[in-house]
């Protein structure tokens, strides 16, 4: 099939179900292989999604000439390991957030791409929501006049025993890595770099963050306040305040179907922004785009700012003295 992309899959948990959904919404997306530790386990979700091919590890499938893309859906800390071995393997790397556990990690993956001039891109999925770009455009005409201030908030009440992977600290749990990076994602996509970082967090019974909250100073002054939960269900909003009134992305932001704009007047108007499936659509659609460009990163999430982002993270770990085994290497 001409513009054809062939995805290959590393991991089936629901991450992986949810992105192999998408692809069927995708014009010239093949889902060509799908891995797994298990033959069993990948032989079922090969079924269930109609993957052309089941393989019961990450390098049988990396190893397969009849794949281009590969959407690395295992656990955090497996994230910088599992891309590695697919560039190594000549295949482009769409990775799953967060990107990967530590800055460390992330600067060995964007380099070996950028050697071998293969394409990898962060899945930070919100990034392509038509939403997003709704308010993106917003700010660019001056309706809300000069923005300065983003408020975000992720929360979520996880009802789950310990050893289930929002808490467990050997697969990288904790809220921050696990919510907190999508309103600190927009938040700098909107604001621009982060100068200055103010974090504070309850450390839960199993060492991780169960609820995280932190103040970023962008370079040219603009402010970010947002946080994050596992203890808490939040209205999940994103608002965006400027000098002539504000753009709201509405509840459940990462899932955001309308914005709507309250100007100093009074005047309010919600502007409906539908996406497409599931929403991790918008993504796919962006990372075939660029592959079959010829392109070896985004522009709407360049490795820069992936890089960037994994650095604030790591300070704002420090702070809430939040460490993983990752960062004893």
């Amino acid at each position: 099939m001409a513009g054809a992309v062939r995805w290959g899959i590393l991991g089936t948990g629901k991450i992986a179900r949810a992105f192999a959904t998408a692809l069927k919404d995708v014009p010239g997306a093949v889902l060509a292989g799908v891995a797994s530790r298990s033959q069993d386990k990948a032989e079922a979700f090969g079924q269930q999604f109609g993957a052309l091919a089941a393989y019961g590890s990450y390098e049988a499938l990396l190893d397969t000439e009849g794949i281009d893309l590969v959407y690395v859906a295992t656990p955090h800390p497996q994230h910088a390991g599992n891309a590695l071995m697919a560039l190594r393997a000549g295949k482009g790397v769409l990775v799953e957030k967060p990107f990967t556990m530590n800055l460390r990690e992330a600067e060995q993956v964007v380099t070996l791409a950028r050697s071998r001039r293969l394409f990898l891109m962060e899945a930070m999925w919100t990034r392509y929501l038509p939403g997003f770009e709704e308010v993106k455009r917003i700010i660019a005409s001056g309706e809300i006049g000069e923005v300065s201030q983003v408020v975000a908030d992720f929360g979520f009440t996880a009802n789950f025993g310990p050893e289930h992977r929002v808490f467990n600290p050997a697969l990288g749990g904790g809220a921050l890595l696990d919510l907190g990076i999508y309103p600190l994602s927009i938040a700098t996509a909107l604001l621009g770099p982060v100068a200055e970082i103010k974090a504070q967090a309850e450390l839960g019974a199993t060492g991780v963050d169960v609820q995280t909250g932190f103040t970023l100073k962008h370079e040219g002054g603009a402010m970010s306040v947002c946080s994050c939960s596992f203890k808490s269900r939040t209205p999940c909003e994103l608002t965006v305040s400027g000098t002539r009134g504000h753009v709201r992305m509405n509840t459940r932001f990462h899932h955001a179907k309308s914005v709507t704009v309250m100007l100093e007047d009074g005047s309010a108007r919600t502007i409906d922004t539908p996406y497409i499936g599931n929403g991790y659509v918008h993504e796919v659609i962006e990372a075939q785009r660029c592959f079959l460009a010829g392109l070896t990163e985004s522009p709407a999430m360049k490795l820069e700012e992936t890089l960037a982002l994994m650095g604030v993270l790591d300070e704002m770990r420090r702070q809430i003295g939040l460490v993983y085994d990752s960062d004893r290497v």
